[in-house]
């Protein structure tokens, strides 16, 4: 029997976090639920929204296919899915919780001063936050020692990584039981030794889009050209081998040293021509109305089907050179 035909199972090094609470049905929160469900945990969704049971089935239904094509088993996805709309409900004996809440300090911060009334000083509490920090977000609760970020970057069900940053008050014994979740599914798990506003993917993406808007915004290319050109070149390299690995083979024989001796003087010059645009209105205006040009005459879900399946074509081959 095709594995993707058979019903999803616990292994042994999953078993002790489940059940899994993820809080929050957006994007992040149901993609983590997904994988959760595919890889034989037991799930509680909660979200306020009153559509919440549509959304979250709904949500399932179009991952399912990227979630066979990495090989997962998905019949039965749902046999242990509950969708539950009241928090202490939700949280009741639950081994991992899994925020997936808007990006709001204040929001956050009430949030687990709430969910540390309704689970055992056991629970693991991650926060898929992108940019806000543990410190900041455990600031109100009695035991802050347990909350720490799983940052994960979307779609948190195909990329393998998901950044652990401990806050000042985070256990060491929490850091290590969050690593041994992440590992257990698969993931990548790779603990910052700082915290740093954004930690560090998001960071990088940032750099870089802001660079981009610049360059579209200074007419150099459109933004379809632009997205064409990281796909064609440095999204290859930085795949393959990562911007230090790419500019350390790039010095040949004498590695980054020698790349950094010849090109680094170069590469100073660059950065003080580098783009400061901001994101006003005008600005905002023009990219939207690229956006819309270029990618608004097709489906949402065509381009993220799009987008999924060309990320599995690259996890594939990553797969298979780590064989």
């Amino acid at each position: 029997m095709n594995e993707n035909m058979n019903s999803p199972r616990l292994s042994e090094d999953l078993q002790k976090f489940s059940p899994v609470t993820v809080i929050g049905a957006g994007v992040i929160g149901i993609s983590w639920t997904a994988y959760f469900l595919a890889k034989g945990l037991e799930v509680r969704v909660n979200d306020v929204r009153p559509d919440l049971e549509e959304v979250v089935h709904t949500g399932l239904k179009r991952i399912i296919p990227s979630l066979q094509k990495l090989g997962l088993p998905t019949k039965g996805l749902t046999d242990r899915l509950t969708i539950e709309g009241n928090l202490e409900r939700a949280l009741v004996g639950a081994a991992v919780v899994q925020e997936n809440g808007p990006e709001r300090l204040d929001f956050k911060q009430e949030l687990y001063v709430m969910i540390e009334r309704f689970v055992s000083k056991d629970t693991l509490l991650l926060s898929s936050s992108s940019g806000l920090k543990a410190s900041e977000i455990a600031g109100k609760m009695e035991y802050p020692e347990r909350m720490l970020i799983g940052h994960p970057f979307n779609p948190p069900h195909l990329v393998p990584l998901v950044e652990i940053v401990p806050g000042r008050s985070t256990a060491s014994s929490t850091v290590e039981k969050a690593v041994n979740f992440y590992e257990a599914l698969g993931k990548n798990a790779l603990v910052l030794k700082k915290e740093m506003d954004g930690f560090v993917a998001n960071r990088l993406q940032s750099a870089l889009f802001r660079e981009a808007v610049h360059l579209v915004l200074e007419g150099v290319v459109s933004m379809e050209e632009l997205d064409e050109i990281v796909t064609s070149s440095i999204g290859l390299r930085w795949a393959a081998g990562g911007p230090f690995l790419t500019f350390h083979l790039g010095g040949g024989k004498g590695g980054l040293p020698a790349f950094l001796k010849h090109l680094g003087p170069g590469m100073n010059v660059l950065w003080e021509h580098l783009g400061k645009p901001h994101l006003d209105e005008g600005t905002i205006q023009l990219l939207s109305e690229q956006a819309i040009s270029f990618y608004g005459a097709i489906e949402q879900n065509q381009l993220e089907e799009k987008r999924d399946s060309h990320q599995l074509y690259v996890l594939d081959a990553f797969n298979e050179k780590n064989k």
